[in-house]
């Protein structure tokens, strides 16, 4: 066990972006108690519905977003906005704003700004990494991959490269050298493979045959692509219906993979691939970071499955610094948790730390990725066990346990994100069972699990959502309405909404099991998500998500 002080990061100053505007027509330059409004059009569609506007104050961290309603009008509440100069951006696939556009808000009346937009002169520039994927040519099975290309990096990047497929196999054996955390800013390298992945000459032709399909849908032969570019359509209706605020952090190598709140309404988050966690402030947007106590020098950083106890401490998986850390909010103070020696190898990778029931017999549960096992470790003794659910390590077999989730009774149920199972240790008996999705390949992600004890997957490759009951012992599920959306994680909400998020289409889910709809609600901009949360303290829930590859946080309150 190690104890240490962090040291606070705060020196490092909030990261402020600001750009030159111009004013489009303005019918007032200030704004007191009304707040700013206007119409959204353009001389193709008139009057357009479904347009995010964008309003962010000079010198400020925060950017608040609404949509424009089937009229065409947008409108920003009055008391979100301070006093203050404002630059005003859109999305919209397809269209940009005509001209820079700002307004002035302080006055003593409402303002009005009108936007005109114009065809876009670049559209390929605007696309998220799903609408890629529905442009690129060829069959489902083959653009499969492409979603662990964007773990790390949008698809954009793919599609405007030249490489050919022989190049494109020595960039995909130099990727996968990377650790998972990587990301063009810090790419980090990997120490051993997992126990458990293709290897050998599989691992070869497999790279192969992804090479050669890149070189078919990047411009390696052409200078133009050779399909055409496909859209989705942009809100309407209820998903119009939303105020979202995006929260600038420090840095643009932060990586806020796991967001949560704690009972005061602080948020925290965990580092993806720096050696910190930090809190923000929602009243102000202030970020006071914390430095994690390095535990394997030399090896990856990045922090990750930031859960809450239920006295308040955080815990977490430390990744390939190989252990779980407890920090206490109260003291400023870590613990940090070891696993076996004999686990505690290169290829060690503690991921998530499940401490919600450990207050039932002082255990916390983890896994370690890099072996597809899984530990308990006895907080008052240290002492660990470690269950094998698929046994020691066999020739072409290939498994992840990638998110664990204890039930009240801390049981716990784990994800095998390779292929389609969820599994369960009982916590009593150490007594190991899978269970099977009903879609094949599904790659369950991560889960969570409600106040029924039913899990909520996000079935990753199966493009759904599932619940399992573990009462029942039975699945239902759902799929995205979206190709490509890909849940990453769900959530359930007090008013039995499921919520998930997508690294793909820059959108937010919400399912309403009961009619089986869904409510997509679009982004200010290209979105990588990750953990999903949901503050269920106010009036009406509230969504919370880092922006794990643009260094920011996000609120996202539905109105309906």
């Amino acid at each position: 066990m190690r104890h240490t002080r962090p040291l606070s990061m705060a020196a490092f100053g909030v990261a402020i972006l600001t750009w030159v505007t111009l004013s489009q027509r303005v019918s007032s330059q200030t704004a007191g108690a009304g707040g700013l409004a206007g119409q959204v059009t353009s001389s193709d569609e008139g009057p357009m519905e479904g347009v995010l506007v964008s309003a962010k104050r000079e010198g400020s961290t925060v950017t608040l977003t609404v949509v424009s309603d089937g009229s065409g009008r947008y409108s920003f509440p009055a008391s979100r906005l301070q006093p203050g100069q404002y630059a005003i951006s859109i999305r919209a696939v397809g269209f940009d704003l005509a001209a820079p556009a700002s307004i002035h808000v302080g006055g003593t009346s409402a303002a009005s700004l009108d936007l005109h937009l114009v065809r876009a002169k670049d559209v390929s520039a605007q696309l998220s990494n799903a609408e890629w994927m529905m442009s690129m040519p060829g069959t489902d099975q083959e653009k499969r991959f492409l979603l662990n290309c964007n773990t790390c990096h949008t698809l954009e990047r793919i599609a405007r490269s030249h490489y050919t497929s022989t190049q494109f196999a020595t960039v995909l054996e130099r990727m996968g050298n990377y650790v998972n955390q990587s990301s063009p800013l810090r790419p980090q390298i990997r120490k051993a493979d997992r126990l458990y992945e293709e290897r050998g000459e599989a691992r070869v032709q497999t790279r192969l045959r992804q090479a050669e399909y890149l070189a078919r849908v990047n411009l390696s032969s052409t200078g133009t692509w050779s399909y055409a570019l496909k859209t989705l359509p942009r809100p309407t209706g209820k998903a119009t219906r939303v105020i979202i605020t995006e929260y600038d952090l420090p840095r643009r190598t932060i990586q806020p993979h796991d967001v949560i709140l704690d009972a005061a309404g602080q948020v925290w988050y965990s580092n993806f691939g720096e050696q910190a966690i930090g809190r923000m402030d929602p009243r102000t947007g202030t970020v006071t970071e914390f430095n994690v106590p390095m535990h394997k020098p030399g090896f990856p950083t990045g922090e990750l499955g930031l859960q809450l106890d239920r006295d308040g401490r955080l815990y977490f998986g430390m990744m390939f610094q190989a252990g779980v850390a407890r920090f206490d909010p109260k003291t400023s103070t870590f613990d940090v948790l070891d696993i076996p020696q004999e686990f505690n190898r290169d290829q060690a990778q503690i991921n998530m730390a499940a401490a919600q029931s450990s207050h039932v017999d002082g255990k916390v549960w983890t896994q370690n990725n890099g072996f597809a096992v899984v530990h308990r470790i006895d907080l008052a003794t240290r002492k660990t066990e470690t269950f094998k659910p698929f046994g020691d390590p066999k020739d072409g077999e290939n498994h992840n346990i990638y998110d664990i989730i204890p039930d009240r009774r801390n049981n716990l149920y784990f994800t095998d994100f390779v292929n389609e199972h969820i599994g369960r240790i009982d916590a009593r008996t150490g007594e190991m069972k899978l269970f099977t999705i009903p879609t094949k390949g599904a790659s369950p992600r991560r889960a969570q699990m409600d106040e029924q004890e039913r899990l909520w997957i996000g079935e990753y490759r199966g493009n759904k959502i599932a619940m399992f009951d573990t009462h029942t012992e039975q699945f239902k599920e759902w799929e995205a309405p979206t190709p490509w959306s890909a849940p990453y994680d769900v959530v359930l909400d007090s008013g039995g909404f499921a919520w998930t998020g997508s690294m793909s289409t820059d959108r937010v889910l919400r399912l309403d099991p009961r009619s089986g709809m869904f409510t997509e609600y679009l982004l200010p901009r290209s979105t990588n998500i990750r953990r999903v949360f949901v503050d269920n303290t106010a009036p009406r829930p509230v969504f919370w998500v880092g922006n794990n590859q643009g260094a920011s946080i996000i609120k996202l309150e539905p109105l309906d």
